[in-house]
């Protein structure tokens, strides 16, 4: 996990460089491409089939993914390093208030059936957004500060999407592998619909190879230490992301540092673990906890 959420940091590092060259529509796009072959290669290599009985649920899970995927893909081109990576991880809290509505519309006495805990985490965490945002107020970085904050809400839709997959009995490869070609398809259809495909440079070209690669892998090792780790050990480990985007952005972007931001940073981590931890001590017996991994949808 603590490598996982190294590599997604650097991946978050090779999109906001490559954004300089192409639009976030591009991005998505190779990055799509590339984990699509990745995954075709290791189940051809394994004897795994890419045929699935459910459709329509990837395709779901699909559009939701890759519409939190492109948002976050544009906050991290539009806002310091860190920020964008922060908003993202958001997600966590956004599955406790979906939690919240979901105890509001089926419960005959809703007080009785919400757990005022995750009322105060959705608090916490919408407090430390308050906080990440406020150093950052002018109208430019307001705007990807909002659209970040949206790219989390999505990412948890998808992943309530991914634990139905799950359920219905689809292995992780083959639901990375039918993301990954929503995302060649979405990327087209936007980068195409802006005017086509920018010209490469061996630059360009290397950011979006290193983009796709560093996703994909880091996505296998997240989904390997989920299969054999501890659910709350790895949702803590994986918060390491926002560490690691923080220091790529302070090294590489000149990111400001400001207590309200580092204050902000650890509101919404304590918000996102103490949401983890409550879904999974709430979870049935005979079903998994939602445990949220984050970082890309």
């Amino acid at each position: 996990m603590i490598l996982a959420s190294l590599l997604f940091s650097a991946m978050g590092v090779c999109v906001k460089l490559a954004s300089a060259q192409y639009a976030t529509g591009e991005i998505v796009f190779y990055r799509g491409l590339v984990g699509a072959a990745f995954i075709f290669a290791v189940a051809a290599a394994r004897g795994g089939t890419l045929r699935t009985r459910v459709p329509a649920m990837h395709f779901w899970r699909s559009l939701s993914g890759v519409c939190a995927l492109c948002l976050w893909f544009y906050s991290l081109a539009h806002l310091p390093l860190a920020t964008a990576v922060t908003l993202n991880y958001m997600s966590s809290v956004w599955m406790a208030l979906f939690l919240i509505g979901g105890a509001m519309m089926v419960a005959t006495d809703a007080r009785a059936r919400i757990d005022g805990r995750l009322v105060a985490t959705v608090l916490v965490g919408f407090g430390g957004v308050a906080l990440v945002l406020r150093p950052t107020l002018d109208q430019n970085q307001l705007w990807g500060g909002l659209v970040g904050l949206l790219s989390g809400m999505l990412s948890a839709m998808a992943y309530l999407q991914v634990t139905a997959l799950g359920r219905a009995g689809e292995p992780e490869y083959r639901v990375v592998f039918y993301f990954s070609l929503g995302s060649v398809v979405a990327g087209a259809l936007l980068t195409l619909g802006a005017g086509g495909f920018s010209a490469h440079t061996g630059r360009g070209l290397a950011l979006l190879l290193a983009t796709g690669v560093l996703a994909t892998t880091a996505q296998i090792l997240m989904t390997r230490a989920y299969a054999i780790g501890r659910t709350l050990s790895n949702a803590s480990l994986q918060y390491l992301g926002i560490a690691f985007s923080f220091a790529w952005g302070v090294l590489l972007f000149d990111d400001a540092v400001t207590w309200m931001a580092l204050a902000g940073m650890a509101l919404i981590v304590s918000a996102g673990l103490a949401a983890t931890l409550l879904r999974s001590r709430s979870a049935p017996a005979d079903e998994p906890a939602l445990t949220m991994p984050p970082a890309e949808p």
